[in-house]
């Protein structure tokens, strides 16, 4: 249960770099600092002027160096002091599903139906729980996100340095992920390579669309067919690109949606299925490398997606 909020105008702050948020960007450091901020407010306050850095006026993306003084304006600030707690079992399944945890890193097998993060209507999220589980996870920071029905490997940062390491790899495109999914339909065995234009979209709702456009960004993916049996494909999806949603929009538009895929699947497909027993998408995050700090790390196939294409 969420306790009272309380409301205050904060006063200037100064804030010194260090280390810590050392070649970090100007907004990735506000919103890590202004807890309880709304981004936009920050991006805001950055455009206009009243974020100041030596004095000066600075565009979000500029780096940080150690020495740096940025100035943050009074904000109205809304402070909830309890978060939604995250119940003991809840605590156990996620312990339970650490998959790797040294140097400041932690790799999760995410179950489904887990949000990677609270919001949009979703009072506690993956990153909120970790944080209440062990001090040490306190500041611990997403690198990634999963879809909400999407299991598998989902990796955290337990520190600022090691978040930019890893964001860095992200962005220069030196991480492999790869993905198993069960589609319906016989998937083409020389179908291996989709680039398709992706832009996304948020719903008034505050959900995301993701649709085929040519003002899209470029996507690829890499697939493999690795069995067919009951009208149903098994796929070996490598992320070339990282786009959202982009293995579900991709497989969908081609004719061969996800199964269980409640926003780009076939809702006929789904209820059958779901007469069956299967009660979630079959998407999921089988392996993630990191080749250049020497991290890789897989999670089992969860054992349903065996069973349809042996059944």
């Amino acid at each position: 249960m969420r306790r009272e909020s309380k409301t205050k105008y904060t006063k200037v702050k100064k804030i010194i770099i260090t280390d810590e948020y050392s070649l970090s960007r100007l907004d990735n450091c506000l919103i890590s600092q202004l807890k309880g901020i709304p981004k936009s407010k920050i991006y805001s306050i950055i455009r206009k002027g009243e974020v100041r850095v030596n004095g000066s006026r600075s565009k979000p993306d500029r780096k940080l160096i150690v020495g740096d003084i940025v100035r943050i304006p009074p904000l109205f600030l809304v402070k909830t002091e309890n978060s939604f707690p995250a119940s003991d079992s809840l605590k156990q399944i996620i312990i339970n599903n650490i998959i790797y945890n040294e140097r400041s890193i932690l790799i999760i097998n995410k179950p489904i139906g887990l949000a990677s993060h609270g919001g949009s209507g979703i009072s506690l999220g993956l990153i909120e729980a970790i944080r209440q589980i062990n001090p040490r996870f306190k500041k611990a920071q997403l690198v990634h996100r999963l879809d909400k029905e999407t299991s598998g490997c989902i990796v955290l940062a337990l520190k600022r340095s090691v978040l930019r390491t890893l964001n860095e790899e992200l962005r220069e495109g030196r991480v492999i992920k790869y993905y198993t999914a069960i589609v319906n339909g016989k998937w083409p065995n020389n179908l291996t390579l989709v680039k398709s234009n992706l832009k996304k979209n948020q719903l008034l709702s505050g959900e995301r669309q993701v649709r085929t456009s040519m003002k899209g960004k470029e996507s690829k993916t890499k697939f493999k067919l690795l069995k067919y049996k009951n009208n149903l494909s098994l796929l070996e999806c490598e992320l070339l690109t990282g786009r959202t949603h982009q293995i579900r929009v991709q497989t969908s538009d081609l004719g061969f949606p996800i199964v269980g895929d409640k926003k780009y699947g076939d809702r006929e497909v789904n209820n059958k299925f779901k007469l069956k027993g299967v009660k979630r998408m079959l998407l999921h995050a089988t392996t993630i490398s990191f080749p250049e700090i020497n991290l890789t790390c897989s999670s089992v196939v969860p054992s349903i997606f065996k069973q349809l294409v042996e059944k």
